[in-house]
């Protein structure tokens, strides 16, 4: 707690100073033992520390370490605690309250409960239950803090009444909430105290209190109501004090918050009861910890972590074995939980009465407790159950159309068209594929919720009603189809077939619109008390006001008009056509030899099939197209309606910004009117513009132009004039005038002044507005960049130093800076006598690295400003602390009285108003590494306390424990005030409490942020990552945006009293979001993507889903409502892996609970992003994975199963869809792909007729086929999949359009074309899905980092090849196949876009890769290609192609468990291995599918007689010959070479290269094998191109499935380290550490080498083939220099500087480019031969064999 003024003078109000007898007896008449008590304290008044300034512990001895005994000091403060920050204050009398901390608590302002009442009832409190000292004392601060913020702007009275509301027992506490859902109050009903566990039981299960269940909870409410009213102040503070205590020791279950609900409740019975009243001697310190938190902390633990030779390791569980925090919370929700909690000797807890269950709580087996409540089985399944509504709108509804447009399929077989009634019927079947979509998402819910309570009943009833309907929705049909065609029964058919439609109808709209939680028992506002746990904590959503929920109506109905409307004429009725001439075809005049006619004939329909499932990706893309452009146009139009746009002319936005500024970021309301709103404005604005040129911004000149200056007045009197700025901005160039055009100041100022424009909450007075916390999680990001990283570069593929890119992005402000320093430097009285010889050679230093003396205070100047313009917490931390200068500014402009008071003592003035500042913000930062930084960061983080010492910093400490125990972990807190230990060099702790264990059990960040949340104060956070900033001019609008919370002007009735609870209905607001400005926007295409990408995201959908309601993403610059999130479980999600998005959680969290979240527009905060093409994708990958995870998530199953239509659709297609989106998208290049594989097979094969202008068939031409209509088709579907594609630049073009004109929105879009960025838009489409598809399946949210850096550094070849193949490369590669056969066959113009489309896949990585196409680097590049294809067979080499190809299957095999101590074992991560049904499912079904699929396309074009007319020898056997002949050839040159290893590799041994001369023999002999039987095959094609490209097409198709069924069938777990790897090639099996497994490893290695072998070779060959599509640019002249422009965004002559070699390093790299070019060009002439020379002399190369004419 902050001591007093004095650090030894008697505190008039610090009890202990005084004699006891002064202590306020009154205060405790509640209590029987009041004698006892005082009594007790004063024997203990020597040794009982002052809560003020230093702590007391019971056990000095333990603390020893601390060089600390009893008796080192007398006054007390000369212990390990410091006083806190605000002992430094001014020891003058200041104006009143100005010593005190907590000044709207003193006692002139009538306060219910005096400061002193309050501290003892902590110390009781602590004393009876055993918390930590430290811990009591920040959380008496943490209380004191509240009580002052609300008191500040209430009566103390109602603020304590509120705060016990928002705590304990208000309306949307959760505390009361949780009290009534887990119906704790039938516990403590009077009379049934005899039993009350059974009692309860009976009655929920339902007996004679059934019919007044709905009564008797009304009553309950009221009878709560009325025992929170009648509560004495008293009471209420020592609960809210419990309360706190209990949650600021509480670790990670703060994460469980219903957990901690109980545990409150307990101690709070306890206290209460007689027993703990009557206990004299105080329980130690440390016993809570201990005996209640521990044992559930370590219950956590185990859960992810068990102990390996006292080190913890992660258990191999995926989330549906692991029962998480949420899983634990949810015990307690459900009385039957509560009931399951048994002690060790087998009683349950709920036996014991209520006051008696605290002290059995340490008693608790809790590993008998908990069990699932929910399973996060990875699975598809989840986008099934949680999503049903969106798969029934779209294939139900899909069904309707194409069955009604495609009559030719159910016609019988002897007529054109089907009858009337058969028609109805078929069409009618749309109900029963809804309802078949409900029952598979009934069965996939019985697999994710275990059956126990209450689930399953609801579900097996769905189950059944659900059957009923579907005999209801298909069994006509069935009749039908029996009597149709038989004569006379005309009518009673086509009566049951329209009303069976008409039914259909009704049921797809029911399933599609109501929320299958709310179907059969509504879970979301069923009356019956076992939905109420549910209702609560999962299904309070806050309601929308009318209007917005007119729009949100509103939008879906405009969504889905348009869609259906338009998907019906321009995808299904343009599809009937194809459909009625492709129906009944039947081929004639094939034959295979196996199979016969069966499959040939047949052909037609198969593609058929095809285009059925590619229309149906189609009409799910149309969707998301229209909602794409309605919520733009809903997006605008309220921006438009708030008042935000830049179609207000600017110079109206500059000249009203001084009226503005005064009306609605200044409180004037209550200031006497003698101050012109001028003066107060033009300090204001000038503390603006002076703080901008204190950034280097702007210069002297522009500072004159925009300040308001004083000057002589005609009369005499002096003036302001205001700045010609707002005054005469007409004409075009004014902006060049005032500050640099298109720089950072011109941004800010016009974002301000257009901010202003909205309507903003009226802002409080500095002294009564609530205090807030900035709180910031930092790991390892860059405190502070050093010297040497700034001008030095990192390597030689960089090419430029940090300070010069730099420069070159800032040239303005670095022009500023340098004219800066040079002031600074001449002030400096060293070069007076050498003034006149100064030319202009002198100030090179300074335009080069800005000093020119070498001394720190120069040095120290040019690091903070490159600092403040890269990604680095200095940047952060500066520009949050504008919050403390703007509060002082505030405060001074609005109380000119308190500036009079002090009159000239500027010291003073100063003082009073770092007090002010101090009070109102805090600013935390959790640096969960401090205790282990190296010295550079130590130094950093030290440099930030020096710079604002009122910067915070919650840090963890390590203790060692006792020999054998775990080690003490502590969570501590300093800050700049804090007094330096000269024997540590550490400073002195302010709080030190000790934690139950290690806190990061998770990803870290959510952890990081929950061990610190104990150190905040006040009534609202920011939440705020290490890589953002903030503006003064933007912190002036705090006030305001506080005021979103709706808490400033709280009914002064009480929250308890028979009325005034009424006024406290309102949903609380739980987040208020803000906008996000991506600083890096400017360095190159790629930033401007994904700050484009951000600012419609974050900003334009943001603000539409938030009027509609569907806003939950919080991104970071968001404020949270503490009270709100803390009390329900923290602000963000920390399981592992489950949370990797931890903040939407948090909002998902807020929002189930009752929360609002709103979205601000008028305020926001700078973010920087990773701009490198590797660094966006790891983001995007990471966001892909977190999006999986989230699919699995219990969140998404609430939302999905309960929220009503219109609002689960916002929220599916705000969130999820979005990802789903990008699915389909790839999903439908694929599909689109093999369905052009069909039609070009049809095409090349078949006749087809010619068809005169109107589409008529012309005569005389036998056997031909009609598949005109099929073209048009094909056209069609590419117009859509382009359409779908061009919307996405829709929002940011229309987004730029609104925000700065047309002219810079048309710039903009035309520099991202020119750029090629829609290339990366389909790589990254393709990234994101893939990365929820690959963690759907197999889970580890793991990906590659490629490192940070600048967007500069040229990524080698390699590198880009192994993180990119996997996820894009080889899907584009087989893509293009398909295409290039589709080209082949049927040539159409509209092909170039999916040319272009599926290249991008391929090529993406290097086109964005900087310096890409420069002839040298890309020679070296490929020396390095062919040196990692080859290395790390007879050494372990960190980055080989063996390396990656293991890693890429550890996904399947996942790795042995056994700890070998190999160094090499930090090559993998630990994945969970993949669970078997997802196996079989992706690797084996699927290849499998796909080749049969491409086989029988080959089989069909083999069918038909060849030239001669004789029929060709079966195809199953060629293609069996060439896929597998390559394999078997691997398999016997390893066979081979094993042996030849196994004898030679021990008498070799001295030879090092051994085992790569063996592995480069097998691979070339398989590449050899591979080029030979690719050629013997096209020769059996007779050269036919397009044949060969076909076979090629099944042939890899074959090979990659037997490929992945040997890797997953056959293989063990990987060990993890490639010993085995390198002991195959060597021949040395002894001595790799394999123990037993020497024998059986061969064998697996074996199967692996197969595997390998092939994959090598593909390797080799399409990295060759990707190097030969990038080579033609490279051999055009400047063509590099051009590429950088595109990259860049830069002017050639701006452009970065080529690398600097030294004379021997230029002829090194001579040699080897001489080298490389001729192998290069050598091995690509031998790949262009094989092809290109059978080709050219396909006529002359004939053999007779007779093998080959049975192939």
């Amino acid at each position: 707690m902050a001591a007093r003024p004095g650090y030894g003078q008697p505190d008039p109000r610090n009890p202990f100073n005084n004699p006891v007898s002064q202590q306020y007896p009154q205060a405790r008449r509640d209590y029987d033992a009041e004698s006892d008590m005082s009594d007790h304290y004063g024997s203990r008044n020597e040794s009982t520390a002052q809560l003020t300034g230093n702590s007391f512990y019971d056990q000095s001895s333990q603390y020893d370490a601390y060089g600390r005994r009893d008796g080192d000091s007398d006054d007390g403060y000369g212990r390990r605690y410091t006083p806190s920050v605000d002992s430094h204050m001014s020891m003058q009398p200041g104006p009143a309250g100005s010593s005190d901390p907590y000044p709207a608590w003193s006692a002139d302002k009538q306060i219910p409960i005096s400061y002193e009442e309050i501290e003892d009832i902590f110390l009781d409190l602590t004393q009876k239950f055993g918390f930590q000292r430290d811990s009591m004392r920040n959380q008496f601060d943490f209380l004191m803090h509240l009580l002052d913020s609300r008191a500040s702007r209430m009566s103390p009275h109602q603020a304590l009444l509120t705060l016990h509301a928002d705590y304990i027992g208000g309306q949307h506490a959760n505390y009361r909430k949780w009290y009534f859902a887990a119906q704790l109050n039938l516990d403590d009903a009077v009379g049934q105290s005899q039993n009350p566990g059974l009692q309860r039981l009976k009655s929920v299960r339902g007996g004679p209190v059934k019919t007044a269940g709905a009564k008797s909870l009304d009553n309950a409410l009221n009878r709560w109501r009325n025992a929170m009213n009648n509560m004495s102040q008293y009471d209420r503070l020592r609960q809210l004090a419990l309360y706190l205590l209990c949650w600021g020791e509480a670790g990670n279950v703060r994460f469980v918050p219903e957990c901690l609900c109980f545990i409150f409740k307990c101690a709070d019975d306890y206290y209460r009861s007689p027993e703990c009243q009557n206990r004299v001697d105080p329980v130690p310190e440390g016993v809570y910890l201990e005996t209640i938190i521990k044992p559930l902390y370590r219950y956590m633990r185990d859960q992810g972590y068990e102990s390996v030779d006292g080190k913890f390791v992660r258990r191999e569980r995926d989330h549906h074995q692991i029962i998480g925090y949420d899983d634990i919370n949810q015990l307690f929700w459900y009385p039957e939980g509560l009931a399951r909690i048994v002690l060790q000797d087998n009683s349950r807890l709920v036996d014991a009465a209520p006051a008696q269950r605290f002290m059995r709580l340490s008693r608790v087996d809790w590993n008998r407790v908990f069990f699932k409540t929910y399973f996060e089985k990875r699975s598809t399944a989840h986008l099934l159950v949680n999503f049903n509504r969106v798969w029934i709108l779209h294939i139900s509804v899909y069904w309707f159309y194409t069955a009604f447009n495609s009559p030719r399929v159910y016609a019988p077989h002897n007529k054109q068209f089907p009858s009337a009634p058969m028609t109805w019927s078929a069409t009618a079947l749309g109900g029963a594929v809804a309802t078949i979509i409900m029952l598979l998402a009934t069965v996939a819910e019985f697999l994710y919720i275990p059956t126990t309570w209450n689930n399953a009943s609801h579900l097996t009833t769905r189950f059944i009603f659900l059957l009923a309907i579907l005999a209801v929705t298909a069994g006509p049909t069935v009749y039908i189809a029996k009597v149709d065609g038989r004569p006379g029964s005309a009518q009673v058919p086509l009566i049951i077939g329209i009303v069976q439609f008409f039914i259909s109808v009704v049921v797809t709209v029911i399933f599609g619109i109501i929320p299958s939680g709310r179907m059969f028992g509504d879970r979301v506002a069923g009356k019956a008390r076992k939905y109420m746990a549910s209702q609560t904590f999962t299904a309070s959503y806050p309601d929308l006001p009318r209007s917005s929920r007119i729009a949100s109506i509103g939008l879906w109905v405009l969504v889905f008009g348009c869609k259906f409307t338009e998907s019906y004429f321009f995808l299904t009725s343009s599809f009937s056509s194809p459909i009625a001439v492709m129906a009944r075809t039947k081929i004639q005049g094939c034959n295979d030899k196996i199979f016969g006619t069966a499959l040939c004939s047949n052909q037609v329909m198969f593609t058929l099939t095809i285009m059925y499932v590619m229309d149906l990706i189609l009409f799910f893309l149309d969707t998301y197209l229209w909602y794409i452009i309605w919520i733009v146009v809903f997006s605008i139009g309220r921006s438009f309606a708030l008042g935000l746009s830049i179609w207000t002319p600017w110079k109206d936005v500059y000249t009203r910004l001084p009226k503005r500024i005064y009306a609605k970021l200044l409180a004037t309301s209550e200031m006497e009117i003698k101050y012109k709103p001028k003066v107060l404005v033009s300090q204001i604005w000038n503390a603006v513009i002076i703080s901008m040129y204190r950034e280097h911004l702007l210069s002297i000149d522009n500072v004159q132009r925009l300040l308001y200056h004083q000057t002589d007045g005609a009369d005499g009197r002096r003036t302001l004039r205001a700045p010609p700025f707002f005054t005469n901005n007409e004409g075009n160039g004014f902006k060049g005038n005032f500050f640099p055009a298109g720089g950072e100041a011109e941004r800010r100022i016009s974002f301000f002044a257009s901010s202003l424009t909205t309507a903003l909450p009226e802002p409080l007075p500095v002294d009564a507005m609530p205090t807030f916390t900035v709180l910031v999680p930092h790991y390892s990001e860059k405190i502070l960049l050093s010297l040497r990283e700034i001008i030095r570069e990192e390597d030689h593929n960089t090419r430029v130093t940090q300070l010069e890119y730099l420069k070159q992005l800032h040239p303005v402000e670095w022009d500023n800076f340098v004219k800066d320093t040079k002031i600074l430097a001449e002030e400096s009285p060293e070069d007076t006598d050498e003034k006149a010889t100064q030319s202009k050679s002198n100030d090179l230093p300074f335009y080069f690295l800005g000093f020119k003396t070498a001394s720190p205070e120069y040095t120290l100047r040019t690091r903070i400003w490159a600092s403040l313009r890269a990604q680095t917490l200095y940047r952060t931390v500066s520009g949050m602390m504008n919050y403390s200068k703007a509060i002082k500014l505030l405060y001074r402009v609005e109380n000119p009285d308190v500036v009079q008071l002090f009159g000239g003592n500027t010291d003073r003035l100063e003082r009073e108003l770092e007090r002010m500042s101090r009070r109102k913000f805090k600013f935390v930062i959790s640096m969960q590494r401090y205790a282990k930084f190296n010295k550079e960061e130590r130094e950093n983080a030290e440099f930030l306390l020096r710079a604002y010492p009122d910067l915070q910093i919650a840090y963890l400490d390590e203790e060692p424990g006792p020999k054998g125990s775990d080690p003490k972990l502590f969570s501590v807190l300093i800050d700049g005030h804090s007094e330096l230990d000269e024997s540590t060099g550490k400073r002195r702790p302010k709080f030190r409490i000790e934690l139950p264990g290690n806190p990061i059990l998770g990803d870290g960040k959510s952890d990081n942020q929950n061990h610190a949340i104990v150190f905040y104060r006040g009534e609202y956070l920011q939440l705020i990552d290490a890589n953002q900033d903030n503006y003064l001019e933007e912190c002036l609008k705090i006030r305001n945006i506080l005021g979103e919370f709706e808490e400033y002007s709280i009914s002064s009735q009480s929250p308890y009293a028979q009325w005034g609870h009424k006024e406290f209905k309102k949903a609380p607001v739980a987040i208020v979001g803000t906008r996000e400005y991506i600083f890096s926007e400017n360095i190159g295409v790629l930033g401007d993507i994904a700050a484009g990408k951000e600012q419609t995201f974050g900003t334009m959908t943001a603000r539409a889903l938030a009027w509609i309601g569907g806003k939950l993403h919080y991104g970071h610059p968001d404020f949270l409502n503490a009270t709100f999130m803390t009390t329900r479980g923290g602000v963000s999600k920390a399981q592992k892996g489950l949370h990797l998005n931890e903040d939407i959680f948090a909002g998902m969290n807020a929002f189930g609970r009752g929360g609002r979240i709103k979205h601000s527009e008028y305020y926001q905060c700078g973010k920087g992003r990773d701009l490198g093409f590797g660094t966006i994708l790891n983001f995007q990958t990471k966001i892909g994975t977190g999006m999986g995870e989230q699919m699995l998530s219990r969140e998404y199953y609430y939302l999905g199963t309960q929220l009503p239509v219109d609002r689960f659709l916002t929220f599916y297609y705000g969130h999820p869809g979005f990802h789903i989106n990008n699915i389909l998208v790839i999903y439908s290049i694929q599909v689109f792909m093999v369905t052009l594989l069909f039609i070009g097979i049809l095409n090349k094969q078949l006749a087809i007729c010619k068809v005169d202008s109107q589409g008529n068939v012309l005569a005389g031409q036998g056997g031909c086929y009609n598949l005109i209509p099929v073209f048009d088709w094909v056209r069609r579907c590419i117009v859509s999949i382009f359409l779908v594609f061009i919307i996405a630049f829709l929002p940011l073009f229309l987004q730029e359009l609104v925000e700065r004109g047309t002219g810079m929105a048309l710039i903009r879009l035309g520099k991202h074309f020119l750029s090629l960025s829609p290339i990366f838009e389909v790589f990254s489409t393709q990234i994101y899905s893939q990365a929820i598809l690959s963690n759907l399946t197999f889970g580890g949210a793991r990906y590659i980092a490629t490192g940070r850096g600048f967007a500069t550094t040229r990524i080698s070849f390699t590198i880009l090849y192994s993180r990119f193949a996997g996820p894009s490369i080889y899907m584009g590669m087989r893509n293009l196949l398909l295409l290039l056969y589709a080209t082949m066959s049927i040539w159409m113009p509209h092909l170039i876009y999916f040319w272009a489309s599926v290249l991008s896949l391929c090529i993406a990585p290097f086109v964005f890769n900087p310096h890409q196409f420069s002839f040298p680097d890309f020679i070296i590049d490929y020396r390095e290609f062919l040196r990692w294809m080859s290395r790390g067979n007879s050494r372990t080499k960190a980055s080989s192609w063996y390396g990656y190809c293991r890693l890429s299957r550890t996904m399947i095999t996942g790795y042995k468990k056994k700890k070998l101590g190999h160094p090499s074992e930090k090559l993998s991560g630990d994945v969970p291995r993949a669970g078997w049904r997802a196996v079989i499912f992706s690797e084996i079904i699927w290849p499998i599918c796909f080749a049969i699929l491409f086989v029988i396309a080959y089989m069909f074009v083999k069918s038909f007689p060849d030239r001669n007319g004789k029929q060709p020898p079966s195809p199953l056997i060629r293609i069996a010959v060439i896929a597998i002949g390559p394999m078997v050839w691997n398999a016997t040159v390893l066979l081979a070479l094993f042996f030849v290893s196994l004898f030679l590799g021990p008498m070799l041994s001295s030879c090092a290269k051994f085992g790569s001369v063996i592995a480069a023999i097998a691979h070339f002999l398989g590449l050899l094998g591979i080029v030979s039987f690719f050629e013997f095959f096209w020769f059996l094609e007779l050269w036919d191109a397009s044949h060969a490209v076909l076979g090629v097409i099944a042939i890899i198709a074959i090979q990659r499935a037997i490929q992945k069924i040997l890797i997953a069938v056959f293989l063990s777990r990987e060990f993890k380290h490639d010993e085995t790897n390198r002991a195959w090639w060597t021949g040395k099996w002894y001595g790799r550490g394999l123990g037993n497994s020497a024998i059986s490893q061969p064998a697996r290695e074996f199967i692996v080498k197969i595997v390998e072998m092939s994959l090598w070779t593909s390797d080799f060959l399409l990295g060759h083939i990707l190097l030969i599509i990038l080579t033609p640019p490279t051999l055009i002249p400047f063509f590099d220099r051009l590429h950088s422009t595109m990259l860049f965004w830069l002017r050639p002559s701006k452009q970065i500087r080529p690398p600097l070699f030294s004379t021997k390093q230029k002829r090194q790299r001579r040699w080897i480019i001489l080298k490389y070019t001729v192998l290069y060009i050598v091995v690509v002439a031998m790949l262009a031969a094989l092809i290109v020379l059978p080709a050219l002399f396909r006529n002359e190369i004939t053999f007779n064999c007779t093998i080959c004419q049975n192939i």
